[in-house]
């Protein structure tokens, strides 16, 4: 199956999580990340519009890969699968939702904040993962201590990451990307400002 981390078009370090509250911004804010070099769209499944916004972007960017957030059940892997979600993230994971996943037939970022939730899920075949929250976790030593003995595990942190600490994640081996907001700060979503969140993306990709 395709990773999450080779659905970009070329290798891209960071995928904005963007929560959106009104599904009329979601074009718009797509096209300011596209244009700033994040084409890789985590929307989080935390507000009604999600959904809407995740078929928003689907059908109107075609130059965004947009995937649906904060899944934490088979009917919401279905619900992202009909908006036309082209990934799947979950901050957790149990055996029926790790399931869903798998049967959807996309790429997906079973979360994980734990070395024996890491084994479990190679056990189980797979071998990239979300770590979150990635800062209250234990951050970047958390990260390397685990790269010796589990070589095999690939993560895309996300949780606390900021323009200022993801230089050192990615310089990690076993790290393929970083989730972040930082790109997407209230007040300029609040005021619609997309020049600005295009200008703040294009800082972002060029980590």
């Amino acid at each position: 199956m395709t990773s999450v981390f080779d659905l970009a078009p070329e290798a891209v370090p960071v995928v904005p999580v963007v929560v959106i509250g009104d599904a009329a911004d979601a074009v718009p804010l797509a096209r300011a990340l596209v244009a700033g070099g994040l084409p890789l769209i985590e929307v989080t499944l935390r507000t009604p519009a999600a959904l809407d916004a995740v078929r928003a972007i689907a059908a109107e960017v075609p130059d965004a890969v947009v995937g649906a957030g904060t899944v934490v059940s088979a009917a919401g892997v279905a619900q992202a699968v009909g908006a036309g979600a082209r990934f799947l993230v979950s901050p957790g994971w149990t055996g029926r939702l790790l399931g869903a996943m798998r049967e959807s037939g996309l790429p997906f970022l079973p979360g994980v904040s734990t070395t024996s939730e890491v084994v479990a899920l190679l056990e189980q075949g797979v071998d990239t993962m979300k770590f979150f929250p990635a800062e209250a976790a234990g951050g970047v030593p958390y990260l390397k201590s685990l790269a010796g003995p589990l070589p095999h595990a690939r993560f895309c942190p996300t949780g606390g990451v900021s323009l200022a600490s993801a230089p050192a994640y990615l310089s990690l081996p076993n790290v393929g990307c970083v989730g972040g907001t930082w790109m997407l700060p209230p007040d300029a979503l609040a005021a619609r400002d997309w020049a600005r969140v295009e200008s703040l993306a294009r800082e972002a990709a060029a980590l």
